[in-house]
């Protein structure tokens, strides 16, 4: 009997010793000294803004990673680590980078990109881009002789889907008839690309054309103005770049005020 209450007072200290207040507040207490939840929401916004957000199903073993942090870390001072010059350099230099990156994130906080400001640099962007693409089919062999003969025969009637299946040595667009889909001729080697560009819808090249795979014949099927992706779809990658220009002006105008001697 004695026993069991002499347990119960010392529950009951410990209760007392830390108010209740104080243990809502801790994750947990560590050789008498309180870990504050507040660390476990930093580690976890830490991570989620790395990407990495956590689970709910993972949150006791971040709980004990920050555990184990707590329990390292008296251990490093108890041995006096934290006195030492290495420790102190270090911690300068994670002062400084969290600093850094709280004014930076301060400057793009009180510097919104709007959709005005992201939408005139996306038609800036479709004004550049409006170029025209060409559907487009070929047959690649090794030969000019080939190339002729294959020329002849389709001026025959031959067939050039047919011919392109059988011959053509494009392992990308043989199987499809010699069809390249809509392409910016830009993609392609200068000799096709030249080739290409000269020709009206429903065409082929009169004469085969060399480049440094072998000899083409041509054919154009189509031509369409450039398929931009919408802004919409864009638009996060837009706000990001523009946000990135506006912190590298930002820290060029820092460094441009900064007193240096």
């Amino acid at each position: 009997m004695k026993k069991t209450l002499l347990q119960a007072l010392t529950v009951s200290a410990l209760v007392f010793a830390f108010p209740l207040g104080a243990l809502a507040q801790n994750l947990a207490i560590v050789n008498s000294k309180p870990v504050p939840k507040a660390r476990l929401q930093a580690l976890q916004q830490q991570l989620a803004a790395s990407g990495r957000p956590v689970p709910p199903e993972m949150e006791s073993q971040l709980r004990e990673e920050v555990i184990l942090r707590e329990v390292f870390t008296q251990e490093a001072q108890k041995q006096g680590l934290d006195a030492t010059a290495d420790y102190k350099a270090q911690m300068e230099l994670a002062r400084q980078a969290v600093l850094i990156r709280q004014l930076f994130e301060n400057y793009r906080k009180q510097h919104p990109i709007d959709d005005a400001k992201a939408k005139a640099e996306y038609d800036k962007f479709v004004a550049s881009n409006s170029s025209k693409e060409y559907k487009a089919r070929h047959i690649l062999v090794n030969s000019e002789s080939q190339a002729r003969e294959i020329l002849a025969e389709i001026k025959q009637g031959g067939k050039f889907e047919d011919i392109a299946k059988k011959q053509s040595k494009d392992p990308g667009s043989a199987n499809k008839g010699g069809d390249l889909d809509w392409s910016n001729p830009a993609n392609f080697v200068p000799e096709f690309s030249e080739a290409l560009i000269k020709l009206k819808k429903g065409e082929t090249t009169t004469e085969p054309v060399k480049s440094q795979f072998g000899w083409h014949i041509i054919r154009l099927d189509d031509i369409r103005q450039a398929q931009l992706p919408p802004f919409d779809q864009i638009k996060p990658q837009i706000v990001m770049q523009l946000q990135q220009q506006q912190l590298q002006k930002y820290q060029e105008e820092l460094r441009a005020k900064a007193k240096i001697e």
